[in-house]
Protein backbone atom coordinates (compact mmCIF):
# COMPACT_ATOMS: atom_id res chain seq x y z
CA UNK A 1 0.00 0.00 0.00
CA UNK A 2 1.64 3.26 -1.37
CA UNK A 3 0.39 6.97 -0.55
CA UNK A 4 0.69 9.98 -2.94
CA UNK A 5 -0.66 13.97 -2.95
CA UNK A 6 -4.19 14.91 -3.40
CA UNK A 7 -2.61 17.80 -5.10
CA UNK A 8 -0.09 16.83 -7.21
CA UNK A 9 0.89 13.53 -9.01
CA UNK A 10 4.48 12.28 -7.12
CA UNK A 11 6.42 9.13 -7.01
CA UNK A 12 4.13 7.25 -4.48
CA UNK A 13 5.74 7.07 -0.83
CA UNK A 14 5.20 4.04 1.69
CA UNK A 15 2.78 4.61 4.66
CA UNK A 16 5.71 5.10 7.41
CA UNK A 17 7.34 7.82 5.25
CA UNK A 18 4.05 9.44 5.02
CA UNK A 19 3.55 8.92 8.55
CA UNK A 20 6.99 10.74 9.44
CA UNK A 21 6.25 13.59 6.23
CA UNK A 22 2.79 14.46 8.14
CA UNK A 23 1.76 16.83 4.86
CA UNK A 24 3.05 16.84 1.32
CA UNK A 25 6.13 19.75 0.43
CA UNK A 26 3.57 21.35 -1.75
CA UNK A 27 0.48 21.38 1.30
CA UNK A 28 -1.30 18.37 -0.62
CA UNK A 29 -2.30 15.37 2.07
CA UNK A 30 -1.54 11.96 1.71
CA UNK A 31 -4.03 9.39 0.44
CA UNK A 32 -3.42 5.86 -0.87
CA UNK A 33 -3.03 5.36 -4.26
CA UNK A 34 -5.88 3.25 -4.11
CA UNK A 35 -8.34 2.50 -1.07
CA UNK A 36 -8.50 -1.12 0.24
CA UNK A 37 -11.16 -3.64 0.69
CA UNK A 38 -11.85 -5.22 4.12
CA UNK A 39 -10.33 -9.33 3.27
CA UNK A 40 -12.78 -10.92 6.35
CA UNK A 41 -16.21 -10.97 6.51
CA UNK A 42 -18.76 -8.75 8.44
CA UNK A 43 -20.06 -11.58 10.93
CA UNK A 44 -16.41 -11.46 12.34
CA UNK A 45 -16.55 -8.01 13.68
CA UNK A 46 -19.07 -9.49 16.40
CA UNK A 47 -16.48 -11.86 17.67
CA UNK A 48 -13.53 -10.06 17.58
CA UNK A 49 -11.93 -7.72 19.97
CA UNK A 50 -11.54 -3.76 19.66
CA UNK A 51 -7.63 -4.72 19.51
CA UNK A 52 -8.14 -7.46 16.49
CA UNK A 53 -10.83 -5.00 14.78
CA UNK A 54 -7.71 -2.31 14.96
CA UNK A 55 -5.34 -4.56 13.52
CA UNK A 56 -7.56 -6.30 10.86
CA UNK A 57 -7.79 -2.90 9.13
CA UNK A 58 -4.84 -0.92 10.17
CA UNK A 59 -2.90 -3.70 8.17
CA UNK A 60 -5.05 -3.42 5.25
CA UNK A 61 -3.51 0.32 4.86
CA UNK A 62 -0.56 0.06 6.66
CA UNK A 63 0.94 -3.27 4.94
CA UNK A 64 4.47 -2.20 5.23
CA UNK A 65 4.64 -2.61 8.98
CA UNK A 66 5.05 -6.07 9.62
CA UNK A 67 2.87 -7.81 11.87
CA UNK A 68 4.75 -7.87 15.36
CA UNK A 69 5.16 -4.12 14.70
CA UNK A 70 1.63 -3.29 14.07
CA UNK A 71 0.18 -5.39 17.15
CA UNK A 72 2.58 -4.20 19.26
CA UNK A 73 1.30 -0.43 18.26
CA UNK A 74 -2.17 -1.57 18.79
CA UNK A 75 -1.90 -3.58 21.94
CA UNK A 76 0.19 -0.56 23.89
CA UNK A 77 -2.56 1.98 22.46
CA UNK A 78 -5.59 0.60 23.46
CA UNK A 79 -4.82 -1.25 26.72
CA UNK A 80 -5.37 -0.04 30.53
CA UNK A 81 -5.65 3.88 29.57
CA UNK A 82 -8.89 3.63 28.67
CA UNK A 83 -11.55 3.21 31.07
CA UNK A 84 -13.44 -0.13 29.89
CA UNK A 85 -12.17 -2.75 27.97
CA UNK A 86 -14.32 -2.14 25.01
CA UNK A 87 -12.33 0.64 23.89
CA UNK A 88 -15.06 2.24 21.89
CA UNK A 89 -18.48 1.08 23.46
CA UNK A 90 -22.39 1.42 22.26
CA UNK A 91 -24.82 2.42 24.38
CA UNK A 92 -28.43 1.89 23.13
CA UNK A 93 -31.05 4.20 24.15
CA UNK A 94 -34.76 4.40 23.48
CA UNK A 95 -34.21 6.18 20.26
CA UNK A 96 -30.99 6.26 19.49
CA UNK A 97 -27.14 3.90 19.45
CA UNK A 98 -24.77 6.13 20.41
CA UNK A 99 -20.83 4.99 20.06
CA UNK A 100 -18.90 6.34 22.81
CA UNK A 101 -15.54 7.54 21.52
CA UNK A 102 -14.52 9.41 24.99
CA UNK A 103 -13.06 6.56 26.93
CA UNK A 104 -9.36 7.27 26.95
CA UNK A 105 -7.47 9.50 28.83
CA UNK A 106 -8.86 12.78 27.74
CA UNK A 107 -12.12 12.02 27.72
CA UNK A 108 -12.91 12.88 24.00
CA UNK A 109 -12.56 10.90 20.55
CA UNK A 110 -9.00 12.49 19.43
CA UNK A 111 -7.73 9.64 22.06
CA UNK A 112 -8.40 7.23 19.75
CA UNK A 113 -6.23 7.59 17.08
CA UNK A 114 -3.50 10.00 19.38
CA UNK A 115 -3.28 6.75 21.74
CA UNK A 116 -1.71 4.82 18.81
CA UNK A 117 -0.19 7.49 16.68
CA UNK A 118 3.60 7.65 18.82
CA UNK A 119 3.58 4.27 18.47
CA UNK A 120 3.43 4.27 14.57
CA UNK A 121 5.90 7.47 14.76
CA UNK A 122 8.22 6.03 16.53
CA UNK A 123 8.02 2.63 14.42
CA UNK A 124 7.95 4.91 11.26
CA UNK A 125 11.21 6.36 12.46
CA UNK A 126 12.99 3.33 12.74
CA UNK A 127 11.95 1.67 8.97
CA UNK A 128 13.28 4.69 8.01
CA UNK A 129 16.93 5.38 9.99
CA UNK A 130 15.49 8.59 10.19
CA UNK A 131 17.69 9.83 13.53
CA UNK A 132 15.93 13.20 13.65
CA UNK A 133 13.86 14.64 16.13
CA UNK A 134 10.61 14.54 15.18
CA UNK A 135 8.48 17.77 16.31
CA UNK A 136 4.71 17.25 16.69
CA UNK A 137 3.57 21.04 15.19
CA UNK A 138 -0.41 21.28 15.55
CA UNK A 139 -3.18 23.18 15.70
CA UNK A 140 -5.77 22.45 17.96
CA UNK A 141 -10.14 23.13 18.02
CA UNK A 142 -10.03 21.88 21.85
CA UNK A 143 -9.29 18.34 21.75
CA UNK A 144 -6.70 16.94 19.55
CA UNK A 145 -4.49 19.40 21.55
CA UNK A 146 -5.07 17.27 24.54
CA UNK A 147 -4.85 13.70 23.50
CA UNK A 148 -1.94 14.99 21.44
CA UNK A 149 0.18 16.02 24.30
CA UNK A 150 -0.66 13.06 26.22
CA UNK A 151 0.12 10.44 23.41
CA UNK A 152 3.81 12.08 23.31
CA UNK A 153 4.36 13.89 26.30
CA UNK A 154 7.97 12.40 27.48
CA UNK A 155 8.78 10.14 24.33
CA UNK A 156 11.51 9.96 23.33
CA UNK A 157 12.80 11.48 20.38
CA UNK A 158 9.91 13.39 20.08
CA UNK A 159 8.91 17.05 20.82
CA UNK A 160 5.00 18.55 20.42
CA UNK A 161 4.01 21.66 19.77
CA UNK A 162 0.50 22.75 20.32
CA UNK A 163 -1.26 26.04 19.23
CA UNK A 164 -5.04 26.61 20.09
CA UNK A 165 -7.22 29.49 19.75
CA UNK A 166 -6.95 31.30 23.37
CA UNK A 167 -10.36 32.22 23.73
CA UNK A 168 -11.70 29.60 21.10
CA UNK A 169 -11.72 26.52 23.53
CA UNK A 170 -13.69 25.51 26.77
CA UNK A 171 -12.20 26.31 30.22
CA UNK A 172 -11.47 22.44 30.86
CA UNK A 173 -10.26 21.69 27.30
CA UNK A 174 -7.70 24.56 28.16
CA UNK A 175 -6.95 23.79 31.92
CA UNK A 176 -6.37 20.17 30.42
CA UNK A 177 -3.65 21.56 27.97
CA UNK A 178 -2.03 24.32 30.02
CA UNK A 179 -1.29 21.26 32.96
CA UNK A 180 0.30 19.09 30.72
CA UNK A 181 3.69 18.17 32.29
CA UNK A 182 6.96 16.52 30.30
CA UNK A 183 9.99 18.88 28.91
CA UNK A 184 9.19 17.96 24.95
CA UNK A 185 5.62 19.58 25.34
CA UNK A 186 4.59 22.93 24.31
CA UNK A 187 1.44 24.95 24.49
CA UNK A 188 0.70 28.23 23.21
CA UNK A 189 -2.73 30.37 23.04
CA UNK A 190 -3.20 32.24 20.05
CA UNK A 191 -4.74 35.24 19.67
CA UNK A 192 -7.40 34.41 16.80
CA UNK A 193 -9.84 31.67 15.67
CA UNK A 194 -8.55 27.72 14.92
CA UNK A 195 -8.43 28.27 11.38
CA UNK A 196 -5.74 31.06 12.08
CA UNK A 197 -4.18 28.39 13.80
CA UNK A 198 -4.55 25.77 11.41
CA UNK A 199 -3.40 28.02 8.26
CA UNK A 200 -0.34 29.07 9.98
CA UNK A 201 0.84 25.63 11.12
CA UNK A 202 0.58 24.31 7.30
CA UNK A 203 2.05 27.27 5.91
CA UNK A 204 5.21 26.67 8.66
CA UNK A 205 5.16 22.92 7.43
CA UNK A 206 5.50 24.29 3.60
CA UNK A 207 8.60 26.89 4.76
CA UNK A 208 11.42 24.89 3.41
CA UNK A 209 13.58 27.51 4.47
CA UNK A 210 12.75 27.22 7.61
CA UNK A 211 12.52 23.53 7.70
CA UNK A 212 16.10 23.55 6.43
CA UNK A 213 17.28 25.78 9.36
CA UNK A 214 15.82 23.01 11.80
CA UNK A 215 17.27 20.15 10.05
CA UNK A 216 20.60 21.61 11.06
CA UNK A 217 19.49 21.51 14.75
CA UNK A 218 18.53 17.74 14.16
CA UNK A 219 14.72 18.58 14.35
CA UNK A 220 11.91 17.18 11.23
CA UNK A 221 8.51 18.18 11.23
CA UNK A 222 5.40 15.47 11.41
CA UNK A 223 1.50 16.33 12.35
CA UNK A 224 -0.69 15.04 14.72
CA UNK A 225 -3.67 16.52 13.36
CA UNK A 226 -6.31 14.32 11.15
CA UNK A 227 -3.95 15.57 7.89
CA UNK A 228 -1.70 13.25 9.07
CA UNK A 229 -2.43 9.82 7.50
CA UNK A 230 -1.63 8.28 10.92
CA UNK A 231 -4.02 9.92 12.60
CA UNK A 232 -6.89 9.06 10.18
CA UNK A 233 -6.58 5.56 9.64
CA UNK A 234 -7.13 4.62 13.36
CA UNK A 235 -10.27 6.28 13.05
CA UNK A 236 -11.76 3.96 10.58
CA UNK A 237 -11.41 1.30 12.62
CA UNK A 238 -14.29 2.00 14.62
CA UNK A 239 -16.79 2.20 12.15
CA UNK A 240 -16.01 -1.30 12.01
CA UNK A 241 -15.81 -2.14 15.99
CA UNK A 242 -19.13 -0.19 15.52
CA UNK A 243 -20.78 -2.81 13.13
CA UNK A 244 -19.64 -5.79 14.98
CA UNK A 245 -21.71 -4.51 18.01
CA UNK A 246 -24.42 -3.67 16.40
CA UNK A 247 -24.85 -7.24 14.75
CA UNK A 248 -23.98 -8.59 18.58
CA UNK A 249 -26.36 -6.62 19.93
CA UNK A 250 -29.01 -7.71 17.29
CA UNK A 251 -29.63 -4.28 16.10
CA UNK A 252 -28.85 -5.34 12.43
CA UNK A 253 -28.30 -8.51 10.62
CA UNK A 254 -25.44 -9.37 8.56
CA UNK A 255 -24.79 -7.21 5.50
CA UNK A 256 -27.39 -4.96 6.60
CA UNK A 257 -26.92 -1.29 6.21
CA UNK A 258 -26.71 1.13 9.33
CA UNK A 259 -26.18 4.89 9.04
CA UNK A 260 -23.58 6.56 10.81
CA UNK A 261 -24.19 10.72 12.20
CA UNK A 262 -21.11 12.00 12.68
CA UNK A 263 -20.31 15.36 14.25
CA UNK A 264 -17.44 17.28 12.49
CA UNK A 265 -15.62 20.71 12.11
CA UNK A 266 -11.92 19.00 10.01
CA UNK A 267 -14.15 16.27 8.42
CA UNK A 268 -11.48 13.60 9.49
CA UNK A 269 -14.29 11.87 11.62
CA UNK A 270 -16.54 11.69 8.84
CA UNK A 271 -13.57 10.99 6.64
CA UNK A 272 -12.78 7.52 8.24
CA UNK A 273 -16.33 6.86 7.84
CA UNK A 274 -16.28 7.44 4.00
CA UNK A 275 -12.75 5.13 3.84
CA UNK A 276 -14.99 2.12 6.01
CA UNK A 277 -17.90 2.25 3.55
CA UNK A 278 -15.70 2.63 0.55
CA UNK A 279 -13.59 -0.38 2.16
CA UNK A 280 -16.95 -3.11 2.07
CA UNK A 281 -18.69 -1.91 5.35
CA UNK A 282 -22.45 -1.34 4.88
CA UNK A 283 -22.77 1.84 5.91
CA UNK A 284 -25.77 4.00 4.35
CA UNK A 285 -26.03 7.21 4.41
CA UNK A 286 -22.75 9.27 5.59
CA UNK A 287 -24.97 12.10 8.21
CA UNK A 288 -22.68 15.29 8.54
CA UNK A 289 -23.52 17.38 11.70
CA UNK A 290 -22.57 21.04 11.97
CA UNK A 291 -23.04 24.03 14.48
CA UNK A 292 -23.60 27.40 13.63
CA UNK A 293 -20.36 27.39 11.24
CA UNK A 294 -22.42 25.16 9.27
CA UNK A 295 -19.72 25.60 5.71
CA UNK A 296 -20.28 21.62 5.88
CA UNK A 297 -23.72 21.42 5.55
CA UNK A 298 -23.59 24.24 2.37
CA UNK A 299 -21.57 22.64 0.58
CA UNK A 300 -23.19 19.41 0.57
CA UNK A 301 -26.63 21.80 -0.19
CA UNK A 302 -25.01 23.66 -3.51
CA UNK A 303 -22.00 22.11 -4.12
CA UNK A 304 -19.48 25.58 -3.49
CA UNK A 305 -17.15 25.42 -0.32
CA UNK A 306 -17.43 29.36 0.94
CA UNK A 307 -15.53 30.15 4.01
CA UNK A 308 -16.39 33.83 3.53
CA UNK A 309 -18.93 34.62 6.31
CA UNK A 310 -19.25 35.39 10.04
CA UNK A 311 -16.88 32.55 12.47
CA UNK A 312 -19.35 31.90 15.52
CA UNK A 313 -17.53 31.02 18.81
CA UNK A 314 -20.02 28.17 20.03
CA UNK A 315 -21.47 25.60 22.40
CA UNK A 316 -19.47 22.86 20.39
CA UNK A 317 -16.24 24.26 20.11
CA UNK A 318 -14.58 21.63 18.88
CA UNK A 319 -16.36 21.90 15.55
CA UNK A 320 -15.77 26.33 15.30
CA UNK A 321 -14.27 25.14 12.24
CA UNK A 322 -14.46 26.86 8.49
CA UNK A 323 -11.87 25.49 6.47
CA UNK A 324 -12.09 21.63 6.71
CA UNK A 325 -9.04 20.40 5.75
CA UNK A 326 -9.77 16.70 5.12
CA UNK A 327 -12.36 17.57 2.90
CA UNK A 328 -9.20 18.04 0.37
CA UNK A 329 -9.43 14.11 0.31
CA UNK A 330 -12.72 13.44 -0.10
CA UNK A 331 -12.35 15.96 -2.99
CA UNK A 332 -9.68 13.92 -4.63
CA UNK A 333 -11.28 10.72 -4.32
CA UNK A 334 -14.70 12.07 -6.50
CA UNK A 335 -12.85 13.59 -9.13
CA UNK A 336 -11.43 10.94 -10.65
CA UNK A 337 -7.86 11.32 -8.57
CA UNK A 338 -7.44 14.54 -10.32
CA UNK A 339 -4.61 16.16 -8.32
CA UNK A 340 -4.47 19.47 -10.64
CA UNK A 341 -8.22 20.24 -10.01
CA UNK A 342 -7.94 19.52 -6.04
CA UNK A 343 -4.73 21.63 -6.33
CA UNK A 344 -6.79 24.39 -8.27
CA UNK A 345 -9.57 24.30 -5.55
CA UNK A 346 -6.95 24.67 -2.62
CA UNK A 347 -5.80 27.74 -4.29
CA UNK A 348 -8.82 29.09 -4.70
CA UNK A 349 -9.83 28.56 -0.94
CA UNK A 350 -6.54 30.27 0.31
CA UNK A 351 -7.09 33.43 -2.43
CA UNK A 352 -10.91 33.33 -3.01
CA UNK A 353 -12.35 32.24 -0.21
CA UNK A 354 -14.47 29.70 -2.04
CA UNK A 355 -14.50 26.77 -4.74
CA UNK A 356 -17.22 24.53 -6.63
CA UNK A 357 -17.06 21.24 -7.57
CA UNK A 358 -18.13 20.06 -10.47
CA UNK A 359 -21.43 18.04 -11.66
CA UNK A 360 -19.84 14.57 -11.98
CA UNK A 361 -18.23 15.54 -8.51
CA UNK A 362 -21.63 16.35 -6.67
CA UNK A 363 -22.95 13.17 -8.09
CA UNK A 364 -19.99 11.60 -5.70
CA UNK A 365 -21.79 13.29 -2.49
CA UNK A 366 -24.97 11.45 -3.23
CA UNK A 367 -24.21 9.40 0.08
CA UNK A 368 -23.80 12.43 2.43
CA UNK A 369 -26.71 14.25 4.03
CA UNK A 370 -25.67 17.72 5.70
CA UNK A 371 -27.42 19.16 8.38
CA UNK A 372 -26.81 21.65 11.24
CA UNK A 373 -27.79 22.66 14.76
CA UNK A 374 -27.57 26.15 16.88
CA UNK A 375 -26.68 26.21 20.36
CA UNK A 376 -30.55 27.01 21.23
CA UNK A 377 -31.32 23.53 19.88
CA UNK A 378 -27.78 21.70 20.43
CA UNK A 379 -29.19 22.74 24.12
CA UNK A 380 -32.60 21.85 23.77
CA UNK A 381 -32.10 18.30 22.83
CA UNK A 382 -29.38 17.88 26.12
CA UNK A 383 -32.48 18.53 27.69
CA UNK A 384 -34.74 16.66 25.87
CA UNK A 385 -32.47 13.08 25.51
CA UNK A 386 -31.90 13.40 29.55
CA UNK A 387 -34.96 13.77 30.96
CA UNK A 388 -36.51 11.33 28.35
CA UNK A 389 -34.13 8.53 27.98
CA UNK A 390 -31.54 9.31 31.16
CA UNK A 391 -28.72 9.43 29.05
CA UNK A 392 -26.65 12.79 29.17
CA UNK A 393 -24.65 14.15 26.11
CA UNK A 394 -22.28 16.78 25.69
CA UNK A 395 -22.63 18.86 23.13
CA UNK A 396 -21.38 17.84 20.36
CA UNK A 397 -22.87 14.91 20.25
CA UNK A 398 -25.78 16.66 20.83
CA UNK A 399 -25.36 18.58 17.62
CA UNK A 400 -25.18 14.99 15.79
CA UNK A 401 -28.04 13.77 17.68
CA UNK A 402 -30.41 16.74 16.74
CA UNK A 403 -28.86 16.94 12.79
CA UNK A 404 -30.29 13.02 12.83
CA UNK A 405 -33.82 13.65 14.62
CA UNK A 406 -34.43 16.34 11.36
CA UNK A 407 -32.89 13.72 9.40
CA UNK A 408 -35.29 10.89 10.26
CA UNK A 409 -38.40 13.52 10.04
CA UNK A 410 -37.71 14.64 6.27
CA UNK A 411 -36.45 11.25 5.13
CA UNK A 412 -38.35 8.73 7.33
CA UNK A 413 -35.64 6.64 6.54
CA UNK A 414 -35.63 3.62 9.58
CA UNK A 415 -32.13 2.47 8.95
CA UNK A 416 -30.20 1.80 12.02
CA UNK A 417 -28.19 4.77 12.78
CA UNK A 418 -25.13 5.11 14.72
CA UNK A 419 -25.13 8.17 16.33
CA UNK A 420 -20.96 9.08 17.49
CA UNK A 421 -20.82 10.62 20.55
CA UNK A 422 -17.11 12.33 20.44
CA UNK A 423 -17.19 13.47 23.64
CA UNK A 424 -17.46 13.00 27.60
CA UNK A 425 -19.98 15.38 29.12
CA UNK A 426 -17.51 16.33 31.75
CA UNK A 427 -15.44 18.22 29.28
CA UNK A 428 -18.04 20.87 28.79
CA UNK A 429 -19.74 20.85 31.81
CA UNK A 430 -21.02 24.54 31.83
CA UNK A 431 -22.72 24.15 28.30
CA UNK A 432 -24.26 20.77 29.57
CA UNK A 433 -25.27 21.29 33.08
CA UNK A 434 -26.77 24.93 31.83
CA UNK A 435 -28.86 22.91 28.98
CA UNK A 436 -30.54 21.36 31.71
CA UNK A 437 -31.43 23.90 33.89
CA UNK A 438 -30.44 27.54 34.37
CA UNK A 439 -29.56 27.75 37.71
CA UNK A 440 -26.33 26.14 37.05
CA UNK A 441 -25.70 29.60 34.74
CA UNK A 442 -23.29 31.79 37.24
CA UNK A 443 -21.72 28.67 38.31
CA UNK A 444 -17.94 27.79 36.64
CA UNK A 445 -17.19 24.63 35.05
CA UNK A 446 -14.88 23.22 37.73
CA UNK A 447 -17.96 23.74 40.57
CA UNK A 448 -20.15 22.20 38.37
CA UNK A 449 -17.81 18.71 37.72
CA UNK A 450 -19.07 17.41 41.18
CA UNK A 451 -23.00 18.81 40.02
CA UNK A 452 -22.42 16.46 36.48
CA UNK A 453 -20.73 13.35 38.68
CA UNK A 454 -24.47 13.42 41.13
CA UNK A 455 -26.34 13.11 37.33
CA UNK A 456 -24.05 10.27 35.97
CA UNK A 457 -23.71 6.99 37.41
CA UNK A 458 -19.50 5.18 38.01
CA UNK A 459 -16.79 6.79 38.64
CA UNK A 460 -15.62 10.88 37.65
CA UNK A 461 -12.93 10.14 35.06
CA UNK A 462 -9.53 10.28 35.98
CA UNK A 463 -8.90 13.09 33.68
CA UNK A 464 -10.91 14.88 35.69
CA UNK A 465 -9.82 14.59 39.43
CA UNK A 466 -8.38 17.32 41.15
CA UNK A 467 -8.09 19.77 37.56
CA UNK A 468 -8.57 22.82 38.60
CA UNK A 469 -5.51 22.86 41.05
CA UNK A 470 -3.03 21.40 38.50
CA UNK A 471 -0.07 23.29 38.38
CA UNK A 472 0.15 25.40 35.27
CA UNK A 473 3.11 24.87 33.29
CA UNK A 474 2.29 26.68 29.93
CA UNK A 475 1.91 30.27 30.04
CA UNK A 476 2.69 31.72 26.68
CA UNK A 477 0.26 33.32 24.13
CA UNK A 478 1.26 35.11 21.06
CA UNK A 479 -0.73 36.91 17.73
CA UNK A 480 -1.10 35.00 14.65
CA UNK A 481 1.98 36.25 13.42
CA UNK A 482 4.24 35.15 16.12
CA UNK A 483 3.44 31.41 15.70
CA UNK A 484 6.82 30.38 13.70
CA UNK A 485 8.95 32.50 16.11
CA UNK A 486 7.60 30.50 18.77
CA UNK A 487 8.14 27.59 17.55
CA UNK A 488 11.80 28.74 16.67
CA UNK A 489 12.06 30.03 20.27
CA UNK A 490 10.95 26.58 21.52
CA UNK A 491 13.03 24.39 19.84
CA UNK A 492 16.41 26.88 19.14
Amino acid sequence: MLYTSTRRKLNPITATKAILQGISSEGGLFVPTKLPKMDFTVDELSKWSYQEIAYRVMRLFFDEIQDEDLKYCINHAYDEKFDTKEIAPLVHTKTGHFLELFHGPTIAFKDMALSILPYLMLTSKRYNGEEKDIVILTATSGDTGKAALEGFANVAGTKIIVFFPQDGVSEVQKQQMLTTEGENTCVIGVRGNFDDCQSTVKEIFQDQVFAEELSSKNYKFSSANSINVGRLVPQVAYYFAAYGKMLRDGKVVAGEAMNVVVPTGNFGNILAAYYAKEMGLPIGKLICASNSNKVLFDFFESGTYDRNRPFFLTESPSMDILISSNLERLLYHISGEDTELVSDMMTALKEEGKYAVTDKMREGLKDFYGGYADDVKTKAYIKKVYEEEGYLMDTHTAVAYAVYDDYLKETKDETPTVIVSTASPYKFTHSVMTALDSKYEEIGDFKLLEEMHHLIKGDMPKAMDQIETRKIWHKEVCDVSQMKEMVRKFLV
